[in-house]
């Protein structure tokens, strides 16, 4: 605008008409040279370019073709390192991604370790799978005065009965073929979680004389003839239809046997740590591993055999208690270990008032007469 221009009023301006430039002020105007971001990329994409922007330009071409040429072959550079660099991020996710060895866990309880002796059966889905952790710790320092303790409680089992050790070599001696004697090994063990034992032993036998000890046997039968034969055992609902489940994937998979491994079996339902080791003890006589039901969780604590890892606290569940046992006790006592425990919990380290007068070990036990002290004295104080 010329500067003379500048002098009129507003109003004025409006009305003036600008002429057209002539084509020597076009020729001196500035060509456009950046072009929106948006616009390089769609021509870049574009299928109606002229040229190919991975080939040099070619001859006799004007220069806003080669501009245009030039700048498709930059966005072309640039959309490919954007590309590189996302397949190396998702490289790295898919590396981060990885399952580790410390991730395994049971669908119900958090473990710790296990045997080196197990194998990760691949045939079984993952949502099925219940996979644990493989120890490769050292062993940790044994209690103080922990044999002592031990063969104090073995006197104390050899003075009284024992109908846990006794129960275990009969099914052993059983005249039941290898097969059939593990699935019953497997069906008894299942009915007997959360069951006193003679409620457990008169339902294995009232399946024992109808024959459904049997994997094909129980599949014929249905949920609710299964459940009367085996109530008041706890649960017995809940088990009868376990019962159902296990005898069809063991007809399935396993040809009316059992699974020989320790992941195979916690895949069965119903099944946990606890069954899993027992089971595996007395079917296969293959101990990978304690079988740690309440009685052994709460004299292992009384005794301060064990404790949650990195702490001097008491472990939480039985799952816990098998880890900080496997430890530091002996291999060779992780079989026997169980029944002697079991009968002693039962018979004087009871869960309420444990007969601490009577135990030889008190001495050595460092929650001696506590428990039966607190137990008398809530008692005492509870209304009439």
């Amino acid at each position: 605008m010329p500067p003379s221009l500048f002098l009129l009023p507003r109003s004025l301006l409006t009305r003036i008409p600008f002429l057209p430039l002539s084509s020597r002020a076009r020729a001196l105007t500035m060509p456009v040279t950046r072009r929106p971001s948006r616009s390089l990329a769609s021509e870049a994409r574009s299928p109606d370019s002229k040229l190919d922007p991975g080939t040099e330009c070619p001859g006799g071409v004007s220069d806003r073709e080669k501009r245009a040429h030039l700048r498709k072959k930059r966005v072309k550079r640039i959309v490919e390192v954007d590309e590189k660099r996302a397949k190396e991020e998702a490289a790295d996710r898919k590396v981060c991604d990885l399952i580790d060895i410390e991730d395994f866990a049971y669908d119900k309880v958090n473990l710790s370790a296990i045997s080196n002796d197990v194998n990760l059966d691949s045939s079984f889905p993952a949502s099925k799978r219940k996979s644990t952790h493989l120890t490769d710790e050292p062993k940790a320092d044994a209690p103080a005065n922990w044999e002592e303790v031990l063969d104090g409680i073995r006197k104390m089992r050899f003075a009284d009965s024992a109908p846990v050790e006794t129960m275990r070599h009969e099914k052993s001696a059983s005249l039941v073929p290898p097969k059939e004697q593990r699935f019953a090994v497997l069906i008894s063990s299942l009915l007997s979680s959360q069951t006193k034992e003679a409620v457990t032993t008169g339902a294995v036998q009232r399946l024992s004389e109808k024959g459904l000890l049997d994997a094909d046997a129980i599949v014929r039968t249905d949920e609710a003839t299964m459940a009367s034969l085996i109530y008041p055992v706890g649960f017995y609902l809940r088990k009868a239809h376990h019962m159902k489940k296990v005898a069809e994937i063991c007809l399935e998979k396993y040809g009316g046997d059992i699974p020989r491994s320790i992941n195979e079996l916690l895949a069965l339902p119903g099944v946990g740590p606890k069954i899993a080791h027992l089971v595996m003890i007395m079917g296969w006589n293959n101990v990978q591993g304690i079988c740690v039901d309440t009685h052994v969780h709460r004299i292992c604590n009384r005794l301060g055999w064990v404790s949650r890892r990195g702490t001097r606290q008491k472990t939480s569940n039985p799952e816990q208690t098998r880890v900080s046992l496997e430890t530091w006790l002996p291999k060779d006592l992780w079989d026997p270990i169980n029944p002697l425990l079991v009968g002693f919990g039962r018979s004087v380290c009871t869960p309420l008032r444990p007969r601490c007068g009577t135990c030889i070990i008190n001495h050595l036990c460092p929650s001696a007469f506590k428990e039966a002290r607190s137990s008398s004295s809530k008692a005492k104080r509870s209304p009439n």
